[in-house]
């Protein structure tokens, strides 16, 4: 498996230039939202989505200005939504570390991802970036209403693989298939070519996602038991709607009842967590991961060979194989 420093080494100094730009791009009168954007920075991911522009871009042109504001809009977004989840999630913890909220409280915390919101809008405004700005604010609107549908849905536990996919295409996928569409769109015009690069994008986010909810049967917390969150949460994904499927009408019962009544029972948490297991969840999730996967790199292939190419290639491997 390719790692994160292989596949940013054709978009490295890219990155490094990008990084500045973001520091100086952010900047407020305010003192401590100087302080709070210091710390987000400090805590950043591993760039994935600048990481998804960059190489796009480069897929289909010379990197240019306008790259670097698709760069810039995806990731404030980005943070602005993680910021606002972990306020409605009441989540202490982001990538292992002190969340936003659970260091400044709440009211704090969602202004400082409105505050972001804003100076993404007005950066494509003032740079007349109406394009990406389109692209980008599209794409928060599908995740705004795959969250919405998500809720709903695990509310009535009434969802079905058809929403599943529409739901995680929304939630997760947009905002991938924004990145590389955005950074596409930076440098080219052909719609054949920005269509198809979206399509990528959406097979590699549902992917994405379909490993994220795997990971909830399969990682272990520090006591060494899977976290079963997306039970604890009453989210029916992929692996446990394969078990529904194909359960029969008492095993049914029981699982809606443990997801209904007994969603905070660990022991009866870790009972459906062994069903899924032992019932090919986890199986038929990885398959319908894989068959992504592979459809993402025939479509990447019919690009020229490229360094640029050859990385995307790694990234989709990473996303599918990473083990956290």
């Amino acid at each position: 498996m390719h790692s994160v420093d292989q596949i940013k080494k054709s978009i490295s100094n890219e990155l490094n230039e990008f990084e500045t730009f973001f520091k100086t791009e952010i900047k407020s009168q305010a003192y401590l939202l100087n302080t709070i954007t210091k710390y987000i920075l400090k805590t950043k991911g591993k760039q994935m989505r600048p990481m998804l522009v960059f190489l796009s871009a480069k897929l289909h042109g010379n990197i240019s200005k306008s790259t670097y504001s698709a760069a810039f809009l995806v990731e404030l977004m980005h943070t602005a939504t993680l910021i606002h989840d972990d306020v409605v999630d009441d989540s202490m913890t982001r990538r292992g570390l002190f969340s936003v909220n659970a260091l400044w409280k709440n009211k704090i915390a969602v202004l400082v991802g409105d505050f972001f919101l804003s100076k993404g809008l007005l950066h494509a405004i003032n740079n007349k970036e109406f394009k990406l700005l389109e692209i980008v604010s599209d794409a928060v609107k599908e995740m705004s209403e795959g969250e919405l549908i998500q809720m709903e849905k695990a509310r009535m536990l009434n969802i079905t693989e058809e929403i599943y996919f529409e739901v995680i295409e929304k939630k997760t996928a947009s905002l991938i298939a924004a990145a590389m569409l955005a950074g596409a769109s930076s440098v080219s015009e052909n719609n054949t070519d920005l269509e198809k690069i979206k399509k990528i994008g959406i097979l590699i986010g549902l992917a994405f996602q379909i490993k994220d909810d795997i990971f909830d049967y399969e990682q272990v917390n520090l006591i060494g038991k899977p976290t079963g969150n997306d039970i604890k949460e009453r989210k029916i994904t992929l692996p446990l709607l394969y078990v529904i499927s194909k359960a029969n009408k008492e095993d049914k019962k029981w699982i809606y009842s443990t997801l209904k009544k007994y969603n905070n029972d660990t022991m009866k948490v870790k009972a459906l967590i062994d069903f899924v297991k032992t019932n090919g969840g986890i199986e038929y999730s990885i398959n319908k991961m894989n068959n992504l996967k592979t459809e993402a790199l025939n479509l990447l292939k019919t690009y020229p060979e490229s360094d640029a190419r050859e990385a995307f290639e790694g990234l989709i491997h990473y996303i599918t194989e990473r083990n956290k």
